[in-house]
């Protein structure tokens, strides 16, 4: 059980991770919360355009997902644990979404279209890399143990 704790709270001792910390919580946190309130826009509606089956649940578990991994992110706990299903949010839009903008439009629109899904992808992995710094919940779990 220790030897998972040090895994999954272990972080770097500085300051390195609070900005990128911020911008993916925040980010997925008002996406999040626009699936709910813009469900025809960004939620289910966009879900069953791009051809998910059972939209309405799926963009139900999406949105909540990116709200949870969103807070966790903003107040730096568990930080290791939240990237893998934001990872996997990740993934998958960007083979749902611009892998067929890139067949279809070329490489400077997909590049165009996809450059939020990639930097959120690479402070995402800088994250799993670092951890989540010193200004966090995680850091106080690691001096703990």
């Amino acid at each position: 059980m220790k030897n998972i704790q040090s895994i999954v709270f272990k972080t770097v001792n500085d300051y390195r991770s609070i900005l990128p910390r911020i911008i993916v919580g925040l980010v997925f946190l008002s996406e999040g919360i626009q699936k709910f309130l813009f469900p025809e826009l960004v939620g289910a509606g966009r879900f069953e355009k791009i051809g998910f089956a059972n939209p309405e649940f799926l963009a139900a578990l999406v949105a909540s997902f990116e709200i949870i991994c969103g807070v966790f992110f903003l107040i730096g706990f568990s930080i290791r644990v939240a990237a893998i299903p934001l990872l996997t949010i990740m993934i998958t839009a960007i083979t749902t979404t611009k892998i067929p903008v890139l067949l279809e439009k070329g490489f400077w629109q997909m590049a165009h279209d996809s450059r939020t899904d990639f930097t959120m992808t690479i402070l995402i992995v800088f994250l799993l890399i670092y951890g989540a710094g010193k200004l966090s919940l995680d850091y106080l779990f690691q001096q703990k143990h």
